[in-house]
């Protein structure tokens, strides 16, 4: 596949990201005023934001033909290219995210709210950032 392709692909999954991002962005800063049920909505747009974050890394990895295929691969490139800057955390959360999603203890998920709101949220953030500038400098 040539270079071109590539990076339109990222750009194309980009822009879900960027709407995936926007609502999750908009759910934490309410935290304070949400509901059980919205906050379990709110968990689950961090589980979709996340997923859509790492495919578009992987994407805009192979844009510039660095080969990674599976999550924690995708990361620990991302963060030796200077994508990421806090690679421990988006570890932490591929690890957390696969928890989130087979736990139904509240004290856990009171945890999860806690960890995607104080640091998951500001990690993704940061990778936003990055690949917003990207896109809009490619």
């Amino acid at each position: 596949m040539n270079n071109n392709t590539e990076d339109i692909r990222w750009k194309q999954r980009f822009q879900n990201f960027q709407k995936a991002y926007e609502q999750f962005s908009d759910a934490v800063s309410r935290i304070d005023t949400l509901s059980v049920l919205e906050k379990e909505g709110m968990v689950q747009r961090f589980e979709y934001t996340f997923e859509l974050a790492w495919k578009t890394l992987k994407d805009f990895l192979e844009a510039k033909n660095v080969d990674a295929k599976y999550p924690r691969e995708v990361i620990k490139k991302a963060f030796e290219y200077e994508i990421i800057e806090d690679g421990e955390t988006w570890l932490e959360m591929l690890e957390q995210r696969n928890l989130m999603t087979h736990t139904y203890s509240e004290e856990i998920f009171a945890k999860a709210v806690q960890l995607i709101c104080g640091k998951y949220y500001q990690a993704i953030a940061q990778v936003y950032g990055f690949l917003l500038k990207e896109s809009c400098s490619a």
